[in-house]
């Protein structure tokens, strides 16, 4: 094994070690709340779950990565680096609260369901104040796979505590809290403990340049598009169908990113090492065997979860989910398709790529977002679903193009023999 794989397959086990618990709590709300309170309370749940998702590419707004990338690159000038991040990063986090208000008055809820909504995603911009961005940069992944589980390990234990209450949702809103308490004092706790004593010469230029608005808003708004993509279905959904279709498509999509989140470590994993790449290392990255071993082991589990929808609803989330099992043979064909994509942004952003990732993701999420306006008020998740379908394929076309005419993937002449070789 070389010595790339090793890191990668060590990287990987330190960042499982944490996301399979993470999984595992978040599995246990959604269950929970499935079997107790049914399809209506799982949509609200999911639709409070989506907002925090949104907020987070907003508080970064590119942030995350780039900072990753120069501490990555410049570890002697991390104290410097994370003060700047952090700075914008609160702002960011201050600014998205109207937006989170706005959209909970908006969405097709009672007004306790609407004001859950707002608390929950409000105290999700508590996420601002963690400094997992500048672990993930130093590849502590041990540390950044095992704080993943603070919130839903929270959220799960106060839903337990009172899950025969009247008043659920108050408790799930205190254990959020409570999670994202602790996750930004355990992070303030490890930077004490790793920050550079004495930092030498500082590359302020190249920092001041990665970190310009200009630089990071392609990053933010490509990521945040990426995010629309990824998941707007949900919130259309909350706002132009009814809690039960959105209720039936989370458990639908859960079921799917339980799939896809150890490829997702690898590709978290990977990223530090892609971020020092030359461009004839980036090449050999993006080499037609590689893509096409990573859309065959999506094919295969897409085939097998395929096989398995009906008994998988039913046992996961019980007899009420099963329209649910037509979303699902729908959306686990997206995994082949997510595999490349993910696999190719993630590479475009270490390769610092932003401005071809903005592209792409901006026609993938538009092209969802105005199929979904057409057809959700007709067809509701099953229209979600399909469109999903759809602008996978778009998005995954535009990523082909892009890296086609990339400068960052250019070589000399020269370099096309060592390159085949």
């Amino acid at each position: 094994m070389s010595l790339l794989s090793r890191r990668l397959f060590h990287g990987i086990l330190k960042l499982g070690s944490g996301e399979v618990l993470t999984r595992l709590c978040g599995v246990a709300v959604l269950l929970i709340l499935a079997r107790r309170f049914g399809v209506v309370v799982v949509g609200v749940y999911a639709l409070a779950q989506g907002m925090v998702q949104y907020s987070y590419p907003f508080i970064d707004f590119g942030l995350r990565h780039v900072g990753a990338r120069l501490i990555a690159q410049y570890p002697e000038a991390s104290q410097e680096i994370v003060q700047q991040v952090q700075k914008r990063r609160i702002l960011m986090g201050s600014l998205i609260l109207p937006f989170l208000l706005c959209y909970a008055s908006l969405v097709n809820l009672p007004r306790d369901s609407k004001t859950f909504l707002f608390l929950f995603s409000a105290i999700g911009c508590l996420y601002a104040l963690s400094l997992e961005w500048a672990a993930w940069g130093k590849e502590h992944l041990r540390m950044v796979g095992l704080t993943r589980a603070l919130v839903p390990g929270s959220v799960l234990l106060f839903l337990l505590l009172g899950w025969r209450s009247n008043h659920v949702l108050w408790w799930i809103i205190l254990g959020n809290a409570v999670g994202y308490g602790m996750l930004a004092a355990t992070f303030r706790q490890w930077w004490r403990r790793h920050k550079p004593r004495v930092e030498g010469q500082i590359p302020l230029a190249a920092i001041r340049e990665n970190l310009a608005w200009r630089r990071t808003s392609v990053m933010g708004v490509a990521w945040f598009c990426n995010m629309a993509f990824a998941s707007v279905d949900m919130l259309m959904l909350g706002i132009m169908s009814n809690p039960r279709q959105v209720g039936l498509y989370s458990a639908a999509y859960r079921i799917m990113s339980q799939v896809l989140f150890t490829y997702y470590l690898l590709n978290s994993a990977l990223y530090p090492q892609l971020a020092r790449q030359n461009k004839l290392q980036r090449l050999r990255m993006l080499r037609p065997r590689i893509l096409l071993a990573v859309a065959g082991m999506g094919v295969v589990i897409a085939g097998l979860v395929t096989l398995v929808r009906r008994p998988l609803v039913t046992i996961l989330f019980g007899h009420e989910f099963l329209p649910a099992t037509l979303l699902l043979m729908l959306l686990v064909w997206a995994i082949p398709l997510d595999f490349l994509t993910s696999y190719l942004s993630n590479a475009y952003i270490a390769w610092g790529m932003e401005k071809k990732i903005l592209i792409c993701t901006v026609i993938g999420a538009g092209s969802n977002v105005i199929l979904n306006f057409f057809s959700i008020p007709a067809y509701g998740a099953t229209a979600a679903a399909v469109n999903t379908l759809i602008s996978y394929v778009i998005f995954l076309a535009s990523l082909a193009i892009a890296g086609r005419s990339a400068k960052e993937l250019t070589i000399e002449p020269e370099q096309v023999a060592e390159l085949i070789a």
